[in-house]
């Protein structure tokens, strides 16, 4: 009897198998599938990076930031350049602003001039760090925050051009707890080396909540503009944060750099609720990673950590896989996202609201 129905359900299970495979991708898809990392810092002139962005398939955006530890910005604009003149259709960049000379009143202008030089050189965009609400000072000697009067005419100018706006302010609220109450292993060891950002070690600083609020003001002066929220927007520790402000603000998308571990960690509790998330919100998240290269590094380790990186963060999106990192303590479950998602999330979310040249 069975072997007689086997002729009439082979055509069915046959057809559950070719749609199981046109809905997800596998591990081994990875280097077939066409994907972008649109948060890198090639501070060298070493073309390894891209090199694995390559050999990956992966295309890259380099970021423009003013970080005491990074060459001086005019420095970041040539190494963009030599990387973008090297290898065109693989790379895009960033410039940023500086507030070095804020108390010059002709600051916001000559600001304005010196990005307007790097669109003309190809920036697709400006990133604002972190250092606004953290760093610099008003005449007052009250903190800079992102809604603040004098930057508005920056934000206003890289609207009109039609130019992107990335914005890393604040930081993961695992800043504001002594190290042995954060969530993430990565955090720890940041805070841990970088006491001047443990906002827990500075009471008197802006609060998590007045860093968020400032920069939710300036979403809402600014509704038009195309908007990043690097590193997951600062809400990186609840999906359903986040997608308050996803709701509330129809200009906004965030990248994932840097805290991924966040979404595993949330992972580990309720995997449902960040799949779910993922593929409501799909629209609107960004792959990216912080990968860095500086100075004269091996190109042949700079290559296998971005590669191991990628591919990581690869199997937890597409498989339902049992996984452990590095950054998190104990395992967790994969997402496995369909494919239209992870198509969106890699690669046509970069380029809607990045608009890169590399086609």
């Amino acid at each position: 009897m069975l072997t007689f129905l086997l002729p009439f359900f082979a055509p069915l299970v046959f057809g559950l198998l070719i749609d199981f495979e046109e809905r997800y991708y596998t591990l081994d898809d990875f280097q077939k599938v066409r994907k972008i990392d649109t948060h890198t810092h090639h501070n060298s002139e070493s073309t390894a990076l891209i090199e694995a962005g390559r050999e990956s398939n992966f295309f890259l955006l380099t970021v423009n930031v003013d970080v005491p530890s990074y060459p001086p910005l005019t420095e970041q604009i040539r190494l963009s350049l030599l990387q973008k003149s090297a290898n065109p259709t693989h790379i895009d960049f960033l410039s940023t602003i500086s507030l070095a000379d804020w108390k010059d009143p002709d600051w916001a202008e000559k600001e304005i001039k010196r990005i307007a030089a790097t669109f003309e050189q190809g920036a697709i965009g400006i990133k604002i760090w972190k250092n606004i609400g953290m760093t610099y000072r008003d005449e007052k000697g009250e903190f800079i925050m992102a809604d603040h009067p004098r930057l508005e005419p920056i934000f206003r100018f890289v609207e009109a051009q039609d130019k992107t706006l990335m914005a890393h302010l604040g930081e993961p609220k695992n800043c504001w707890l002594p190290l042995e109450e954060m969530t993430v292993n990565n955090d720890r060891t940041y805070f841990k080396e970088h006491p001047e950002y443990h906002m827990y070690l500075h009471p008197k600083y802006p609060s998590y909540e007045q860093q968020i609020e400032a920069r939710d003001r300036l979403l809402a002066k600014f509704p038009n503009i195309r908007f990043v929220g690097a590193h997951l927007g600062s809400l990186e520790w609840d999906v359903d944060e986040l997608a308050k402000r996803l709701d509330r603000y129809p200009n906004l998308a965030v990248d994932m750099a840097a805290r991924i571990g966040h979404l595993q960690f949330q992972s580990q509790k309720d995997r449902k609720r960040i799949r779910d998330f993922m593929i409501k919100y799909q629209d609107r998240l960004i792959y990216g990673t912080d990968l860095g290269i500086s100075g004269n590094p091996d190109p042949e380790r700079i290559k296998a950590n971005a590669k191991s990186t990628w591919l990581r963060d690869w199997k937890y999106f597409v498989t339902d896989e049992r996984m452990e990192v590095s950054e998190v303590n104990g395992p967790f479950q994969g997402l496995k996202l369909p494919k239209d998602v992870i198509d969106k999330i890699y690669y046509h979310n970069a380029m809607k609201w990045f608009r890169p040249t590399f086609n």
